[in-house]
């Protein structure tokens, strides 16, 4: 049993190096001219999409809802994420990845912390995108480029 114990807690140790480690690599909160430059590196893909979505319906819907839209939400200036010209924290993938991740303005908190990766992080802001209007969304690529 005493053995067990000990391997149990050597792998909670290793998986949380494993997560610290993960964001290791993540620089310090962004400012917006360093998020405006920051370049996704998750492909727009049909499956980063569907990865997004999934975790926008988990981590988002109760201020954006389901659609993106905001309508009903329970903060009063939740940004409608169908409509880009309404950002007040920019458009770029950058700038998009530092709201989720570092938060925005008063109303938006960080969320690093609960979502797993910067993967997912930018899976998100994929999804996000393509709530946009179709003339203003990047082309979609092939999954696996």
């Amino acid at each position: 049993m005493q053995l067990r114990t000990y391997g149990a807690i050597g792998v909670l140790v290793s998986g949380s190096v494993f997560l610290i480690s993960a964001w290791a690599d993540a620089p310090a909160k962004l400012s917006r001219q360093e998020a405006q430059k920051l370049m996704s590196p998750v492909a727009y893909s049909k499956k980063s999409i569907d990865r997004g979505r999934v975790i926008f319906m988990q981590n988002c819907t109760m201020c954006h809802g389901e659609n993106g839209k905001a309508e009903g939400s329970l903060v009063a200036d939740a940004t409608d994420l169908t409509s880009p010209k309404l950002y007040k924290s920019g458009t770029s993938e950058g700038e998009i990845f530092h709201s989720i991740r570092d938060g925005a303005g008063d109303q938006m908190p960080a969320f690093q912390s609960q979502l797993g990766s910067e993967t997912d992080i930018w899976n998100l802001v994929n999804f996000i995108r393509s709530l946009w209007p179709e003339s203003m969304r990047p082309p979609v690529q092939q999954d696996g480029k």
